[in-house]
């Protein structure tokens, strides 16, 4: 019953209150949030994070919640600075130059590590190269050996052949000069 004496302008009060709770709300919620995060509060930040007009951030109720985060962030910062945990522009000016130092210093280590790892490789390629050279140069002097055995026979089996066959033409000179004596001697008598 009470239902049916509202007018359509209770409706809408009644509607507006709601949605000016419910975006009241967000904004607190939002100032909290952005706190928790670490995130700079200011009127404008939170207007534009909870989706709501400027007007409302700056309304009674909701002024009073940014301000206190924006000076509880202002006091924050200051406890930071003064307790040295804030650092200067220079302070980091010096922490970015030494860390690149640490950066080109580490670069020029890997490189002389890269190529000492690249010498070691290298060195033993080679030995591997120098026993392989090696196991062959072994192979190659074996060989000769034998071919210089096989050439010391050949040339005594060739010296004995000359040998030989010189006798063998003494003695065919010796059985011929000894024919034709004796062809002298039968044509003689």
């Amino acid at each position: 019953m009470s239902e049916a004496k509202r007018s359509p302008g209770d409706v809408l009060r009644e509607t507006r209150k709601k949605d000016s709770r419910t975006k009241r709300a967000k904004v607190l919620a939002t100032v909290d949030a952005m706190k928790a995060r670490g995130e700079t509060v200011t009127f404008l930040a939170v207007a534009r994070t909870a989706g709501v007009s400027k007007w409302l951030v700056y309304a009674e109720g909701v002024r009073e919640h940014v301000e206190a985060a924006v000076k509880s962030q202002a006091k924050a910062g200051r406890r930071t600075k003064l307790a040295g945990r804030d650092a200067s522009a220079a302070s980091l000016a010096t922490d970015l130059a030494l860390v690149r130092e640490e950066n080109k210093a580490l670069r020029e280590e890997r490189d002389r590590l890269k190529k000492a790892v690249q010498r070691s490789l290298g060195a033993q390629l080679d030995q591997a190269g120098t026993k392989e050279l090696n196991q062959r140069v072994n192979e190659l002097l074996a060989a000769v050996e034998r071919t210089a055995l096989e050439r010391d026979q050949i040339r005594a089996e060739r010296d004995e052949l000359k040998r030989r066959l010189t006798e063998a033409e003494d003695d065919l000179a010796a059985a011929r000069a000894a024919g034709k004596e004796m062809f002298k001697r039968i044509n003689r008598t």
